[in-house]
């Protein structure tokens, strides 16, 4: 078997002695600085995006036009469900309250419950983050697990991990069964939050849906809810994949070999685009400052990635998005071996 030629990550325990406190100490004051207007003028375009996406659908003289609507309407929901992904965080507001509400109605549109969401996300990915025995998200297979799948599941896994498919990821591992069935302990403090949360996910989908189709018919209530559903999975399967995958970027099984440094701050990506994507998608591909502190706004990640860069450039992976440089990840990062920490393709496991 034949490995891509990107050396073995070698263990933290190997590593220069540094901690994620230090780390965090890069960052200036300016990066931490919240701007309420900045936070609401954000919203409000996304919002305003979504809204006239939808009308449009509604509108549409032809169906084509209708779906290229929906389209769009999908589009913007990606960018309000990362404004909503921020809020979760506390990096927008100091209101819990305030940003719970806002976040709700950001993640709507995607379909997405907003307590649920904040759970598994803050508490396992950026607690855990590619500590696969507890961080599941993106998780490769083994050589040895891929050839013991049935057809059908290695060729599940095989659509996951292309960039046209990829949305099969969030689908099956995180918005189903993550949101859709879980189900709490009865006795824990969040049942009602999870129970409110799918309630209101619900009402939204049904409600809007019976609307586009008492006024423009059931393309048109297809186009609203379950097209920007579709792009939004997209779009966040296929980021999400970017933010943790490389060929030069480890994962891990094993705690002994983990540590928070390596998963906030070697294991997450900078994906550097062009100023207007970055700016429509509230710089969500500036990963690394991010992960490295959660706390930061999204307008500010640029400035805290040179901060960042200046002080530990050399523990960052970072890139500039080309569509030949996603395939090569693509085509490269399929199976893994996390004992020697290599990437392999699946003609390997043939």
């Amino acid at each position: 078997m034949t490995a891509p030629a990107a050396p073995p990550a070698p263990s933290s325990a190997t590593r220069p002695r540094l901690t994620l406190g230090k780390v965090r100490a890069a960052f200036s004051p300016e990066c931490y600085r919240r701007s309420t207007a900045r936070a609401l003028a954000a919203l409000a375009f996304d919002l305003a995006l979504f809204v006239a996406a939808v009308c449009g659908a509604i509108a549409a003289p032809h169906p084509v036009l209708t779906l290229a609507c929906g389209m769009l309407a999908g589009t913007a929901a990606a960018f309000l469900f990362v404004w909503g992904h921020d809020a979760a965080h506390g990096a927008l507001f100091s209101s819990e309250r305030v940003a719970e509400v806002l976040g709700t109605v950001a993640m709507l549109p995607s379909l997405n419950m907003y307590r649920l969401w904040l759970f598994g996300h803050n508490k396992v990915h950026h607690g855990f983050t590619s500590l696969s025995s507890i961080d599941w998200i993106w998780r490769p297979l083994t050589v040895e697990e891929y050839r013991a799948r049935s057809r059908w599941g290695r060729l599940v896994y095989r659509l996951e991990r292309h960039p046209v498919t990829c949305a099969l990821h969030y689908l099956l591992r995180v918005w189903w069964p993550g949101m859709v069935r879980f189900r709490p302990d009865p006795r824990a403090s969040r049942v009602r939050g999870v129970r409110t949360s799918k309630a209101i996910s619900a009402a939204y989908a049904l409600g809007l849906g019976a609307l586009a189709w008492w006024l423009g018919g059931p393309l048109a209530a297809f186009a609203v809810v379950v097209v920007p559903f579709l792009v939004f999975t997209w779009f966040i399967a296929f980021f999400v994949y970017l933010h943790h995958t490389h060929p030069d970027v480890p994962f891990y099984d094993e705690r002994r070999e983990w540590s928070a440094l390596d998963g906030q701050l070697r294991c997450s990506i900078t994906i550097r685009c062009s100023w207007p994507w970055e700016r429509l998608t509230h710089n969500i591909l500036v990963h690394t400052p991010h992960h490295v502190d959660t706390r930061i706004p999204f307008y500010r990640l640029p400035r805290a990635f040179e901060d960042l860069a200046a002080a530990h450039g050399d523990e960052i992976t970072t890139y500039r998005f080309r569509w030949s440089t996603v395939r090569r990840i693509f085509a490269t990062c399929q199976l893994y071996d996390f004992d020697e920490h290599r990437w392999y393709r699946f003609a390997d496991a043939a």
